[in-house]
């Protein structure tokens, strides 16, 4: 058994070095219930997912309003308050907007859902603007930044802008004037707009008052003023404003009446019917065409918008008024990032932080020669992903190595890694790359790396039909001596360079004969879609994840009811899945002590009494964005650890070819306990708890003590680089 905690959490986020445990001392105890008096969960106990999302998002939002935080960081966590909103919207609203425009009244969607979901959404960006508004931008004031609008700007200001919009801005405007044979054009998702009234008649005499002009995307949102107008401070105009100073000169001979910028957001998660599909790639190309002009979802408008041109607007994209967003400030604050990048002051940003190079792997010896005598974990962002990538740089560069094999998930445009695997071809290696062309807004890069794979001879394999691919592993085949040799990587994260500096990841590097053979069975089994092998350590989704979870829940459940110890503490991104939120109901009834550390959505109701007494629910949020998935099991004297690609959700036990894998190195389960599980239970500064309404409250905040992240940073040391950005959602 491991040895126990410390009580003194502060303590313990402060030194963050000396090993602890999960034990019964990890809080108050709490009364076990017999197996017979297992309490069916009532209806109301599994919370709405999509409620659970924005509650995610409110705890984001506060790292934006906390006056402890550098400015130009509270600036990006509004920022990605608003890009989680943005895909909120693509890929949640539509089922809700469908229902309210039939007026469901039965089902899960229904008018009543819509609006209730519409009201959270419309409260919470309220409270961007208000922030936004009435503390960052006078805060930033005091530090003399400041974006100028136009009735603030000095003559020689507004001269300068002047020029600029005649130079850079009124040559890509194309203002088109609605009339019979000019419809109301096609607007793209998220792209920004005006909508202008118009008093007078055009060229032909009519009286055709409408008109759109689109803002062009090439265009920066944010434009610094030289020096020469602004020696004092770091002024920065808006393109917006830019346009709105000058749109009547877009329309000569007539008067401007009215005008609004406005912004709509399309449902934008693709649907293929992939076994009605020839090529999938083909469909994924047409259909990627076709994402931009999805159905309308939410409309974005300033808020002096006229009654007259929002209904105007509202119609034209058949939308219901609570689908009507009138904003006090930028209609699209995602852009206002920009302003992050061109303020020259570090003092506004996070301190420097650098990942360590890998502890565990020493830079002077062979990588593959280190894995033959035990494995190696590292612990993103606060050790380099530099290791992954020395990795299969050694692999490529070694004539001996025969066979290269990669699932692709989210690479990004510009990757190192597929540069690798490209060379890997080129140098005479067998590859194969399991492309997962359907992950979500990543699809066109992956099918550019695809292609371009597959041009110079590399075998490209786009999963199986009806799953995504979201395991993430690497192996590698080596020839030594008469035999062949096998070296593999599995992750908790993607192979994304930028991600891995940015979000908390688990990498396991490993030449164990088992695990190696079965990462082996699986690359065949996505390559010939024949039955799964027989797996001896890995559990491989859609086919045994999720029953293995069930029954290790099971396991710990029983062991509670014959009083043994019992324990759970599972770390994920999201928990929606029924079958495992009711197991962990009656494990917890019957006596089992059960942490869940759930970033983003979880549906389960914790600390209900009766019902989950014995479960306790946390998020924590930070500087990176938790990803790390990580499940713990005790029954009395056995212990038991996986790190996995999937969080407990459906669509991941079922619908995704997902990896799960044990740790059985002490050393190594010791650090994950440490680093991943007690951290982050002991987390009194960063860290919320969900209540038995359902609702989240914030962990106090003792004093100077550490966030679980904050600790991690001391244990890993410091380093000095350019600052890293905070991001706290996206798909994964």
């Amino acid at each position: 058994m491991l040895p126990s905690p410390p009580h003194d959490a502060a303590e313990t986020q402060r030194n963050a070095t000396e090993p602890v445990a999960l034990t019964d001392s990890d809080g108050p105890s709490v009364d076990s219930v017999a197996t017979s008096a297992w309490v069916a969960p009532p209806p109301h106990m599994f919370l709405d997912r999509d409620h659970s999302i924005l509650a995610f998002n409110q705890r984001v939002f506060d790292w934006a309003a906390r006056t402890d935080i550098p400015l130009l960081e509270r600036l990006r966590f509004l920022c990605i308050v608003s890009s989680n909103l943005d895909e909120f919207f693509e890929v949640r609203a539509e089922a809700h907007i469908t229902a309210a425009k039939r007026g469901e009244t039965k089902g899960t969607y229904t008018t009543a859902s819509f609006e209730a979901l519409a009201d959270k959404v419309h409260d919470l960006v309220e409270r961007q603007y208000a922030l936004y508004n009435e503390a960052l931008v006078p805060a930033f004031a005091q530090h003399g930044i400041r974006i100028v609008s136009h009735g603030d700007r000095s003559g020689a200001q507004k001269r300068w802008v002047h020029d600029y919009f005649v130079a850079e801005v009124r040559p890509l405007l194309i203002p088109v004037g609605l009339d019979p044979a000019h419809p109301f054009p096609q607007v793209a998702n998220k792209s920004l707009n005006f909508i202008v009234r118009l008093k007078g008649h055009d060229a032909f005499g009519r009286e055709n008052e409408i008109a759109i002009v689109k803002v062009p995307r090439a265009l920066p949102r944010l434009v610094r003023m030289p020096v020469k107008v602004a020696p004092h401070e770091s002024l920065f105009v808006s393109l917006s404003s830019i346009i709105r100073a000058h749109l009547a000169d877009l329309f000569p001979g007539r008067e401007v009446t009215e005008f609004s910028q406005f912004r709509v957001t399309r449902h934008s998660d693709m649907a293929l019917d992939e076994e009605d599909v020839r090529n999938l790639r083909t469909a994924l190309r047409q259909g990627l065409q076709q994402r931009h002009y999805g159905q309308a979802v939410r409309l974005e408008v300033s808020a002096g918008c006229s009654p007259f041109l929002a209904q105007f607007l509202l119609e034209q994209f058949a939308l219901p008024s609570a689908a009507l967003y009138r904003v006090h400030g930028p209609v699209n604050l995602v852009r206002l990032n920009q302003l992050v990048d061109l303020v020259d002051d570090p003092s506004l940003l996070f301190p420097p932080w650098s990942a360590t190079w890998p502890r565990q792997l020493r830079q002077d010896v062979s990588i593959m020669e280190q894995l033959r005598h035990r494995d190696v974990l590292i612990h993103q962002p606060f050790e380099s992903f530099d290791g992954v990538l020395a990795f299969l740089r050694e692999a490529v560069n070694d004539p001996q190595v025969l066979v290269i094999k990669q699932t692709i998930y989210r690479t990004g445009a510009d990757s190192e890694l597929m540069n690798l695997l490209t060379e890997a071809v080129r140098r005479g290696k067998e590859v194969m790359a399991v492309v997962e062309l359907k992950a979500r807004f990543d699809e066109e890069a992956n099918i550019n790396w695809a292609e371009a794979l597959e041009s110079i001879g590399a075998q490209v394999v786009y999963g199986v039909v009806g799953l995504k691919t979201h395991a993430k592993m690497l192996l590698v085949t080596r020839r030594e001596g008469r035999s062949l040799r096998r070296y593999g990587h599995l992750s908790t994260g993607n192979y994304n360079v930028r991600t891995a500096r940015l979000y908390t990841d688990l990498s396991y590097l490993t030449a164990d004969e088992d695990t190696t053979a079965d990462m082996d069975g699986v690359f065949n089994h996505l390559a010939s879609q024949n039955r799964p092998p027989k797996l001896r350590k890995l559990m491989l989704a859609p086919f045994h994840l999720h029953r293995r979870m069930l029954e290790k829940i099971e396991q710990v459940g029983l062991a509670a009811s014959r009083g043994e110890d019992a324990r759970i503490v599972a770390k994920m991104n999201a928990l929606t899945d029924e079958g495992l939120m009711r197991a962990l109901i009656l494990a917890g009834q019957r006596g089992a002590r059960i942490d869940l550390i759930v970033r983003g959505a979880c549906m389960l109701a914790a600390q209900v009494p009766g019902v989950t007494d014995n479960i306790r629910v946390r998020s924590v949020i930070g500087r990176f964005l938790e990803h790390t998935r990580v499940f713990y099991f005790r029954c009395g004297d056995q212990e038991d650890l996986y790190l996995s690609s999937a969080d407990w959700m459906n669509r991941n036990m079922m619908r995704r070819v997902e990896l799960a894998w044990p740790v059985t190195d002490p050393a190594l389960r010791q650090q994950i306990v440490d680093e991943c599980l007690v951290a982050y239970l002991f987390d009194d500064r960063d860290a919320w708890t969900l209540n038995a309404q359902g609702t989240y409250d914030r962990a106090p905040r003792p004093g100077d003590g550490l966030g679980a992240q904050a600790a991690l940073m001391v244990r890993y040391g410091p380093r000095v680089r350019p600052s890293v950005a905070p991001v706290v959602a996206g798909a994964a």
